[in-house]
């Protein structure tokens, strides 16, 4: 046999392998997101159909759904989980000890027990996480700036979570600074929810401050009661102010974030550990408002706001 023939014959198998790579989401389907995703990681070659394969599962904004779906994709046996939100990529972990998942979007990471720490993660969750606190403070500075004449903001949250707990108590910390006063409506891991919108809907505040979980799960009846109440929405999430009548967004650039965590899956898939990969935050951070909608309400956004802007919607 020629010395050449064994180094061949392993090539020749590790060009035959498909990589399985699993997709774990709380939407309704394939978005941009996913695009993204996938063509970073054509760039990095991983082609679908010729050595990587997706298996979908969409919880269709079903929290109750994830567990199940997370279990069937580790009997389907796939190689890698890709997650996104906090709340998949804990289902993806209480789900598997053993399959690397890498998460494309998850807030506070730490804090929430998924990894040990950014630097060192241990176990085999790594990726991206987003601090959802500093960031809902820096929100309710721009709302701030941009409703000026406003004093009580509603902010509808699921209290029984870490990531709730940690975004109520960063927003009623910053508010007296700005003069505000925040008014927490409690809701219940995903229940109860309808009844935190209408009472809302009935409270005197003059802006409304949206989770983007929330906005995963009920974006258009968030849009139908803020759009009759003639309530402006602020949001981390900018399918809120695209699709769901917010106003503005601010937060981590998800395209970007997507487009990273493909660089982890290449990683792994090539050898590395995910708990030597430290997990990564945002780089990038999108501000998009939606004229249309400041229309519909009558707002007028300030200069100084809209100088910011990433991204506006006329």
């Amino acid at each position: 046999m020629s010395v050449f023939a064994a180094p061949l014959a392993i090539e020749a198998q590790q060009a035959a392998k498909v990589y399985r790579i699993g997709f774990l989401s709380l939407l309704h389907g394939p978005g941009p997101f996913e695009e993204v995703f996938r063509q970073a990681l054509r760039e990095l070659g991983w082609i679908e159909g010729r050595n990587v394969a997706f298996e979908y599962r969409w919880a269709a904004g079903q929290l109750d759904r994830l567990p199940a779906l997370a279990e069937g994709l580790v009997r389907s046996n796939v190689d890698l989980i890709v997650t996104s939100t906090m709340r998949v990529a804990r289902a993806a972990k209480n789900a598997t000890k053993t399959i690397p998942i890498v998460m494309a979007v998850a807030a506070d990471a730490v804090e929430n027990g998924v990894v040990a720490s950014l630097a060192r993660p241990g176990g085999n969750v790594t990726g991206l996480s987003e601090p959802y606190a500093t960031i809902h403070t820096k929100l309710l500075g721009l709302l701030h700036e941009t409703l000026p004449d406003v004093t009580r903001v509603a902010f509808i949250v699921d209290t029984t979570s870490g990531p709730g707990r940690r975004n109520r108590d960063a927003l009623q910390a910053a508010a007296p600074s700005l003069a505000l006063t925040v008014r927490v409506f409690d809701h219940r891991r995903g229940t109860e929810f309808e009844g935190a919108l209408q009472a809302v809907a009935r409270e005197q505040v003059g802006a409304f401050i949206v989770m983007a979980s929330n906005y995963e799960v009920h974006g258009p009846r968030i849009a139908e009661v803020a759009a009759k109440a003639r309530l402006p929405v602020f949001s981390l999430s900018d399918i809120a102010v695209e699709r769901h009548f917010g106003l503005l967004a601010y937060g981590p650039d998800w395209l970007d974030m997507y487009r990273r965590a493909a660089t982890y899956v290449d990683k792994i898939l090539r050898g590395a550990q995910p708990a030597d990969l430290p997990v990564q935050q945002p780089m990038k951070f999108n501000l998009t408002v939606n004229l249309k909608t400041a229309k519909q309400l009558g707002i007028t956004i300030p200069q100084v706001v809209l100088l910011q802007a990433t991204k506006v919607i006329e």
